[in-house]
């Protein structure tokens, strides 16, 4: 034994000089091995890398993700249902079927007007870059296009800058039945809804109507080009007939609202100019129409977007990664091309808020004059007079006015108006370029406007709803040139004028008489609860190439969490993007009873719906919400609207509901009805 001890030792000595004399590392690994092994251990695992961790990660998100495709195609149908009850407990009936527990079945044929953005849009003809896309969507579903070629993508979403319609060697058209805007994109519904509940009580395509349009281009155009409002005529007239003489319902949506005003005049109209049917074609035809999210006066929310291609969420964005969306980073300037496009879409003008000052409020005051912003706020939660005149107190101390629907710097917004220093920005000589803009990829309208111009802008501080015309007319001359002809912003002196009788005046309520229709009704329907833009504090940008001169400044906060002023906008009641004052007023007060805009008398209800969030991710997107879209799977919304289109009327909904301050803030306006 000694004598093996020590030949083992001899061995491992001389396998030790050998590496120590340039054996060689993999000699020197072998030898630490043998010692291993002569110790009695096992051989050593390798270690763990870097590639290791990620195809184990990956792995593991491939299996999971095919478990649970595998339990989704297994489970019963009712297992997502089981386990919502389980955790939250037993779930409402939805509303048809609850109705049709009831006895209720169809009988008026329901026709629905999407608004903007909601219609689905696929391509017809285009360049050679949209090879393979005939007839496949171009807005709508996946947006799998906008990812793979988003130049193409934005060539062929635009219109022509100078007529609003098509340009040379394309051709965009809606898509048309009822699967045109059921879903937005998969799994994001915006009539599928309500489509579901009227079919439990027996509506089926026969007599349900989805009225898509080409939502891009001016309410006249769409019958120019595509003859859609001669199609909205003909179907109602056809389904009216064929359901025994049934009246229609009819259901628009957000700017669909403003669309169907346009049609209601645009069809008693004699032709060419309108549809020919007479002055009592309403009367015959339609029992109510019921507006969902109405921007009946106009939507801050227009004005942004036209003037910076902003709304509050885009301005967060922007301030959290600078350069994200412009050149500086990826060289592919986003908001410029973003710009490019829709200004070219006429439609979006139909949304300028209408009206003026008288309306929207002036340099010192508002309509809304204060309103509580805290997110806080139960719905079931009443405030007492003494704590609403404490916050009122509170909020005029610190000096919010809606009425400055842009102000350049968060102190200008606040201060009294014989304060503020302005010039005129009207006569401004446009000055310079902003930059070279030979190297610019994609050309706006500020690029004519020079320095001289754009100081111009932001030398005049504050912008109401009058002198904001004005300013888009300064800053996007075409734009508005075009729009000029298809849409009227002001209120109407002598109705009787033969001017309102052109069709540039139809989509607004201020310069336009409803139908002489007394049996007709009209409900506005609309969320409430949640702080919606109403005004905006702006800044100058930095000046660099190709840029957009003026940004919503997000630096602007009020100082608290109940604020009414955060990242730059100030917020008001409204539905997330219509305010209640836009959405509420006509209904209130401005066709209240027999009125010049409303001669015949039809009579209008409010139906507000107060805004709930979902309790649950289980609960999806809620259906309790007042928000713009996601209020289309309101069931308080969804069984009025039922109720409705089986026969009832506005007084056996039980007349107006209302949450908000409508009544309050109409009682302000001072217009002559």
């Amino acid at each position: 034994m000694p004598f093996l001890r020590r030949r083992r030792a001899s061995e491992y000595t001389k396998a030790s000089d050998s590496a120590d004399n340039g054996g060689g590392d993999e000699k020197e690994r072998e030898v630490k091995s043998r010692r291993k092994r002569g110790q009695g251990g096992s051989e050593r695992p390798r270690r763990w890398s870097c590639v290791d961790s990620c195809c184990w990660l990956v792995g593991c998100v491939c299996s999971i993700w095919w478990l649970l495709l595998f339990l989704f195609n297994a489970m019963p149908a009712s297992f997502p249902q089981y386990v919502t009850e389980a955790i939250t407990g037993p779930l409402p009936d939805p509303p048809g079927v609850k109705l049709r527990k009831e006895g209720l079945t169809a009988r008026h044929p329901v026709v629905f007007v999407p608004g903007i953005v909601t219609g689905g849009l696929e391509l017809w003809e285009g360049h050679q870059c949209a090879e393979g896309l005939f007839r496949k969507r171009l807005w709508g579903g996946t947006f799998g296009e906008l990812y793979k070629r988003p130049l193409c993508w934005v060539e062929h979403m635009s219109l022509d800058n100078e007529t609003g319609l098509d340009p040379p060697g394309i051709r965009v058209r809606p898509v048309s039945g009822l699967v045109a805007a059921d879903y937005f994109a998969p799994g994001y519904f915006v009539w599928a809804v309500l489509i579901a509940n009227l079919a439990r009580i027996g509506y089926e395509e026969k007599n349900m109507y989805m009225a898509a349009y080409d939502w891009r281009l001016s309410f006249q155009n769409t019958e120019v080009r595509d003859q859609t409002l001669s199609r909205m005529k003909s179907n109602i007239e056809l389904m009216v007939a064929t359901s025994g003489g049934n009246k229609v319902v009819v259901i628009p949506h957000s700017m669909g609202v403003l669309y169907f005003l346009h049609f209601m005049k645009w069809v008693e109209a004699p032709a060419p100019m309108g549809g020919g049917g007479g002055s009592d074609w309403c009367a015959k035809h339609i029992k109510a129409v019921m507006n969902i999210g109405g921007p009946f006066l106009g939507v801050p929310k227009a004005v942004s977007g036209l003037f910076s291609v902003e709304a509050r969420d885009i301005a967060v964005a922007r301030a959290f990664a600078p350069g994200v969306l412009e050149k500086d980073v990826f060289k592919f300037q986003t908001l410029q091309h973003m710009m490019r496009m829709t200004r070219t879409w006429d439609s979006t003008m139909s949304m300028i808020p209408k009206g003026g000052d008288t309306i929207w409020g002036g340099v010192d005051w508002s309509p809304e004059g204060v309103f509580n912003c805290s997110t806080k706020r139960s719905k079931n939660v009443d405030i007492t007079i003494s704590e609403l005149s404490a916050v009122r107190e509170l909020e005029n101390r610190a000096g919010v006015n809606y009425g400055r629907l842009i102000s350049f710097g968060k102190d200008v917004a606040k201060i009294h108006s014989s304060k503020i220093e302005r010039t005129d920005f009207r006569g401004a000589v446009k000055g310079t370029y902003l930059s070279n803009t030979s190297n610019c990829d994609v050309w706006t309208e500020y690029h004519d406007m020079g320095v001289g111009g754009v100081k111009a802008v932001a030398d005049y501080k504050v912008y109401t709803a009058s002198s904001i015309l004005d300013l888009l007319n300064f800053v996007a001359p075409k734009l508005m040139k075009r729009g000029s002809a298809h849409f009227s912003y002001g209120i109407a002196d002598n109705l009787d004028d033969p001017k309102y009788q052109h069709y540039r005046y139809w989509s607004n309520p201020l310069e336009t008489k409803l139908p002489d229709a007394p049996d007709m009704e009209i409900y506005s329907l609309y969320g409430v609860g949640i702080p919606t833009e109403r005004a905006y504090v702006y800044k100058l940008t930095s000046t660099s190439e190709c840029y957009i001169p003026f940004q919503i400044d997000t630096s602007a906060d009020g100082g608290s969490e109940d604020s009414c002023l955060k990242d730059g906008v100030y917020s008001a009641d409204g539905d997330e993007t219509v305010p209640v004052l836009s959405a509420g007023y006509m209904c209130a007060k401005g066709w209240r009873g027999r009125t010049r805009f409303n001669p015949s008398g039809i009579n209008t209800y409010i139906r507000e719906y107060d805004h709930a969030p979902p309790a649950n991710l289980l609960e999806g997107r809620g259906t309790q919400s007042g928000a713009h879209v996601d209020i289309m799977g309101n069931f308080a919304l969804i069984e009025d609207i039922i109720r409705v289109a089986a026969g009832a009327t506005g007084q056996d909904l039980g007349g107006d509901r209302v949450h908000s301050d409508i009544f309050r803030w109409s009682e302000k306006i001072r217009l002559q009805l």
